[in-house]
Formats: structure tokens, sequence, C-alpha cells
């Protein structure tokens, strides 16, 4: 998400640190670029307008005059100016302490089914809940059986009727949470347009019913535009309580994340981040605006790590590293963590300073960390854990048991033997890094 906007904005960013300082003159070049960067991001007219206005205005005030490093007045300055657009700070759900009742709405094909399932997945972990899901699209045929097959793999209930008064199920499935000790209920309802006064009666009537907290509007950010439309249709209907962005992920331009906010005063609270029932993360506009600007996000990396790794292997496997013992049975644990963050792709992009290097360009061939994969899942325990014993007859059975070729499985040995030496260098102290 956000890459060719990040990449316009630092190249406006990089030229305004050719000058001394920022004048009427100069100045104007910058916003061009700024303003055909939001552009091409699909940011609304309006906004673009608007937002470059007012960096124009606080560039050429007296703060930045006086300013020793004019470039990076400007960063703080358009950092400011997205947290304007993005809302400063994030908004969280509101969870109540005995019962929290979320609506799920949108357009037929939205993503809405798969996002509950995301949600309820997102609060069992994160916030510790114990979910229902109630199946109030009793229009859609396969909508009940796919909400059952999400809750299936989730371990999480669906409380459900069939075809029915949807009204009426959402109201016993309350009742059924209040007997069953859940403490969080998702409420699946039909996809609709926002202009079908029928259907926004019903979902009307169902808020009426169940008093909910949330009403979340799902909705696909590779609509662009046409999404703000949406949003202000369903909000002026419902009185949403949020959006969840899906399919950010996909939108290389992500321009409606910019948009949404300040458009319509509806804050972003969720967005999806891939295709994975733990594709679901919080809106947070501070980190947002760190990966526009090229400048990483951390903290979501920590977290998602802290998430999905398991603490006790990454601890065994540090001791080793600081024993200067590493084998293959240590790197395929290692793979294992790695791939349970996502993509290697996605983890550089939230490093710091990646963008800078180029590394957000980078493309790894997943099929090349299968091979990899495949090679040392083809040792025996004992090669795995004693390298040394890799001679000829085994490399050729592990190349045919791997369907790779001697070469690669050369290639990964030879690789993980300079990794190894690498790390009894670093143990014993004389592994030098220049500029240190």
């Amino acid at each position: 998400m956000f890459e060719n906007l990040t990449e316009r904005l630092q190249k406006a960013i990089k030229n305004i640190r050719g000058y001394g300082k920022i004048t009427e003159d100069n100045i104007g070049d910058i916003l061009r670029e700024v303003r055909l960067a939001l552009l091409e991001a699909d940011v609304n007219y309006q906004v673009v307008k608007e937002f470059t206005n007012n960096v124009k205005e606080k560039a050429l005030g007296e703060e930045v005059r006086k300013s020793l490093s004019p470039s990076e007045m400007f960063v703080k300055i358009l950092k400011d100016e997205l947290l304007q657009l993005l809302g400063e700070k994030k908004d969280g759900l509101i969870l109540d302490e005995k019962l929290t009742i979320i609506i799920l709405v949108g357009l037929q094909g939205s993503g809405k089914t798969t996002t509950i399932g995301k949600l309820g997945n997102h609060l069992r972990k994160k916030n510790k809940k114990n979910p229902l899901f109630i199946a109030c699209d009793v229009y859609r045929p396969a909508a009940i059986d796919q909400l059952k097959q999400l809750g299936k793999e989730l371990n999480i209930h669906v409380y459900e009727e069939g075809v029915g008064n949807p009204v009426e199920i959402a109201k016993k499935g309350i009742e059924y949470a209040k007997d069953n000790n859940n403490d969080t209920v998702l409420i699946d309802t039909a996809g609709r347009l926002h202009i079908n006064d029928e259907l926004m009666e019903e979902l009307n009537q169902i808020k009426e019913t169940v008093n909910p907290q949330e009403i979340l509007l799902v909705i696909d950010s590779m609509m662009g535009q046409d999404a703000i439309n949406v949003i202000k249709g369903f909000n002026e209907k419902l009185t949403l309580t949020g959006t969840i962005l899906t399919k950010l992920d996909s939108d290389t331009r992500g321009g409606v994340a910019l948009s949404v906010r300040h458009l319509t005063e509806v804050p972003i609270k969720f967005v999806g981040i891939s295709e994975k029932l733990d594709g679901l993360t919080d809106f947070d506009p501070n980190r947002m605006v760190s990966r526009i600007l090229g400048e990483g996000d951390i903290l979501s990396l920590i977290e998602k790590a802290e998430e999905v790794i398991d603490q006790e292997e990454a601890k065994n496997i540090a001791q080793k590293l600081n024993k200067g013992k590493f084998d293959f049975e240590d790197f395929l644990l290692q793979l294992k963590q790695i791939k349970k963050l996502g993509s290697v792709e996605n983890i550089i992009k939230m490093l710091p300073g990646a963008s800078k290097l180029g590394l957000n360009k980078i493309n790894i061939d997943p099929k090349q960390m299968a091979r990899i994969e495949a090679i040392v899942l083809s040792m025996t325990k004992e090669e795995r854990r004693n390298p040394t014993i890799l001679k000829a007859n085994r490399k050729i059975r592990i190349a045919k048991g791997s369907g790779t070729s001697v070469q690669e499985v050369n290639r990964l040995i030879a690789q993980f033997e300079q990794m190894q030496k690498m790390m009894k260098m670093m143990k014993s102290g004389n592994l030098k890094f220049p500029f240190s």
C-alpha cells in the first residue's frame, strides 16, 4: 500500500534538501510534485487542494524561515498535515465490560462476512474476548454457510436460524450470547445499496432492537473515490461509528484512506492487510503516516511478531546464537517463524529506511523460499543437526527428495556455513562493521 505515493513524496523531499531556504519560487515546484503524488494515489481533488494550500502556508511561515533545516521542517509539516487528514489519534472500538454488540454493514461483495471472521479472531487474540457470530444475512444463499465455515475454522460459535426475520434473529442471538457467557457479538448483515430504503430500514430496526456499541461499514478500498459516497450514504441512514477498509494491502495507491476521514468525519477503525484470518489490524494514523513517508512501521512489526512467534522457540534460538551454535534444525524453525509474519517483502517495507535504500522494491520469489524449505526438510534429523556429514551421496539424495538440483543444495550449504562463521566471529568479537 502507498508504494507510489511514498516514492513521489520522497522525491519531493529529496529536492527540497537542495535548497538553502524555502521561498515562494521554489516551493511551487515541490508542491506540484506533492500534488501529483496525491492525485495519482487517488486522493480526492478537494482534499489535495486543501492539503497543498495548508502545506504552502506553513512552509512559507516565520517558523520555517528561522529554521536551520528547512527540509526537516518541511517533512514535519507534511507529517502534521497527513495526520490532520487521517485523524490525529487512533479510534479504537467501544468495548462494553459486559456485552459489546457490533453490527457490520456494507455493499454486496465488500468482504463483510470474511471481515467478521477476521474481527472476531482479532478481538479474541488482542482483547481476550469470547465472541459470538450472528448470521443475519438471510438473502444470500451461501452467506450463512460461509459464516459457519469461518466459525468452525476459528472455533467461534455461530448463532443462525437459516432463512427468517433478521431483526428477530439478531434479538434471539443477543439473548443466546447472554445465556452462554459471550462478551462480544458480531452481527453479519446482508449486503445492500445505501439507496435501497427498504433494506436500510431493516438495518435501522436491527440497530434499534439490539442497541449496538458499534456500527462498522466494511468497504473495499479498491473502490477508490466511490467509497466516499457509499460512506456518506450509509452514515446518513445509520450514523456509523467507523469503517473497515478491506484490501488496503492490494491497493498500491491507498488514496481512499487519505480522503475518508476528512470528507465524511467517519473514523477508520481497521484495515485489511491480507486475505488470511489474521489479516486485520487497528488503523493507527501515526503509524500509517510513517509508512507513507517511508519511515517504516517497526512497532506494528514488533506487535505482529509478539502475536505469532513462539517466544520459547525464539528464546532457545537466541541462546544457541549466543553460544555460536546454530544448525539446520534451528534454521528450519526460523523459516517457519518468518512465514508467520507474512511475506518477506511486507516485512522489509515495515523496516525504517527501507524505501530510502530501495529495499521496498525487492521482489522475493516465494517459490525460492519453498525450495530452501524443501531442501532442509529432505535432510534427515542427523544431517540437519550435523551438516558436516553432508557429502556427495547425501546431497544427491536430498536434491532428488526436494525436487531441486545438487547445485542448489551446495549453494544453501555454503550460505549456511558462511552464516555460521559470521556468528562465531560475532561471539568472539572479531567481526568489525564499517563506521562502527
